[in-house]
């Protein structure tokens, strides 16, 4: 007699585990595989001629990082200069920068079953920083960017920049 084949167990979703930061009444999230570390906002050197989109550069662990002011970029409005205020330092197509965020991170994990996508009306009209949505109780629902669509942004301001 043949052993039988042992029954597959059932697939379950994969977890995700999510940085969120609030920026003003926003949540916005990074997923953490992209997120190296948040540390206290240090002052920043401004770098001319960059791109409009970063606001400087510090020296972070003896590594030189672009920041770019997370408010400014995806919400029109600076992040308040506040003792809270962290820069999440991320890895993206193995560029390293810094978001400028307004505090530090509330680490969630959750099923990727969870994960919704952004309102169809905004992605036919071309909106694309937000990758999904997840519905939280009893608060707003929380935003996950996508860091790469974020770097196209910085990529554009930058192409701004030399127009001028």
């Amino acid at each position: 007699m043949q052993p039988q084949p042992e029954a597959a167990a059932p697939q379950r979703p994969a977890d995700i585990e999510l940085a969120c930061f609030p920026l003003g009444d926003v949540t916005l999230a990074v997923d953490v595989q992209q997120l190296r570390e948040v540390a206290r906002c240090p002052s920043l050197t401004p770098l001319p001629r960059a791109p409009s989109l970063i606001e400087g550069v510090v020296d972070l662990r003896g590594r030189v990082i672009p920041v770019v002011d997370l408010g400014r970029a995806l919400l029109d409005r600076p992040i308040e200069d506040d003792p809270l205020a962290r820069v999440a330092v991320i890895e993206c197509d193995g560029l390293v920068f810094g978001l400028r965020v307004g505090a530090a991170a509330d680490i969630v994990t959750l099923s990727t079953a969870a994960l919704e996508e952004p309102p169809a009306l905004a992605t036919h009209a071309g909106y694309d920083v937000v990758r999904a949505v997840v519905r939280r109780e009893n608060a707003p629902p929380a935003l996950v960017i996508s860091v790469e669509h974020l770097l196209e942004r910085i990529y554009r301001s930058a192409r701004a920049v030399e127009g001028q």
